[in-house]
């Protein structure tokens, strides 16, 4: 007997822009982050289920090629016309469409893809992870990036943590000021944390090969397990070479922009580890096919993170928590770095670890309330709405 869903066709495509505080700045080689800006996309089928996704990218332009306020233009203006054609039901072929449409554009056809899988999930009564995959983990491992500069002040956040049992995996990011410096500095805190934590650190591709070369020895030394995007994303002989001249295993980040350049990777072993995340691969099913390739290559995978609200982060957790082996946990602490809640239930971050919504699609909903007091356009929808009701 087969089994169809009637067609759900899209009603309405919104996009909308939320600007929410930091609980302290976020320093990358690239820029600091003083606050997030999340891109939020609904879509409403004719049969009411209405679906949200995010884009969201680190320090506006300054980590890649999209901003929150790209996005939005770009769905606004070439991603509506064809999703108000297309069936709900059918993800991947409505995302196949719109591939011929719009190129490149990975963050922004995330958001969409998200939203869709949202829909989907409502509509069939499941979460988003019982049809990417099948649910292998309820809770993810969850590190914490310690980024005050401060060798006492970092010491004493993550013992706040460990104690807290939030965290128990620490990334630090050291592609700022003087190399041996920040080694040093890394290496103080490991000393001070020991076995009952792991320390890892990211460069954000500001090193030299041979800076590299030279540091990682150092890092060795310093019981570093984990060095992330030590040298520029398109110099992937020269992470081959550092992947095989050091213990200390390496991971592609910005390198990593879906199935192709995980080939590319993957061919040239220039990667013991990928940080997978599910907009840099361009969605949700680019990212399965990214885990996909590191397994049939033995590279290990880590579930990344560009700093994503709720929305985004939950949409990766209810991926990475299809996959059997996640060696190197998750980095899903984006929402954590807000001061401010837009979800109507808080995401459970405990025992060192995030537990992955059961709800139907991604299983969470936002809250209106707070949402519409950081919205960017709240002044012209408080206009709007005066002018809508004549008072």
């Amino acid at each position: 007997m087969n089994v169809t869903t009637p067609a759900a066709r899209i009603e309405q495509v919104e996009t909308f822009l939320i600007d929410l505080p930091t609980i302290r700045p976020h320093q990358l080689s690239m820029t600091t982050m003083k606050g997030q800006t999340l891109m939020i996309v609904r879509i409403r089928t004719s049969d009411g289920i209405v679906g949200i996704g995010e884009g969201t990218t680190i320090g506006g332009l300054a980590y890649g090629p999209e901003s929150p306020e790209g996005m939005k233009l770009a769905i606004d203006t070439y991603f509506t016309p064809v999703l108000l054609q297309c069936d709900a039901n059918r993800v991947g072929l409505t995302m196949a469409t719109i591939a011929k449409s719009v190129q490149g554009n990975h963050f922004a056809k995330c958001a969409v893809e998200t939203a869709l899988i949202d829909v989907l999930g409502k509509r069939i009564g499941l979460p988003a992870s019982e049809f990417l995959g099948g649910r292998c983990h309820d809770r993810l491992p969850v590190a914490w990036t310690l980024a005050s500069g401060d060798t006492g002040q970092d010491i004493a956040e993550a013992e706040e943590m460990l104690a807290k049992r939030r965290h128990n995996i620490f990334k630090l990011k050291i592609g700022r000021g003087d190399p041996r410096q920040n080694i040093a500095h890394v290496a103080a805190i490991k000393a001070a944390l020991g076995d009952r934590a792991s320390v890892r650190v990211d460069v954000n591709q500001a090193w030299s090969e041979a800076t590299a070369s030279a540091c990682l020895p150092l890092l060795a030394d310093a019981g570093v397990d984990l060095i992330e995007q030590p040298i520029a994303l398109k110099n992937i002989r020269g992470m081959a070479r550092l992947a095989r001249e050091t213990s200390i295993a390496i991971m592609a980040d910005e390198a990593l922009n879906g199935p192709e350049t995980a080939f590319q990777i993957a061919s040239l072993a220039a990667a013991d580890v990928f940080a997978l995340k599910i907009e840099q691969s361009g969605g949700l099913f680019a990212s399965a096919k990214v885990a996909a390739i590191a397994e049939a290559a033995g590279i290990g995978l880590y579930g990344g993170t560009m700093l994503e609200g709720a929305v985004g982060t939950i949409a990766s957790a209810q991926l990475f928590s299809t996959f059997a082996k996640l060696e190197w946990g998750t980095e899903l602490f984006g929402p954590l770095l807000l001061t401010e809640e837009i979800l109507e239930e808080p995401l459970d971050y405990s025992e060192f670890s995030l537990g992955v919504p059961s709800g139907p699609g991604l299983g969470i909903a936002l809250d209106e309330a707070r949402v519409n007091r950081f919205r960017r356009d709240r002044s012209e929808r408080s206009v709007h709405l005066v002018l809508k009701t004549g008072s």
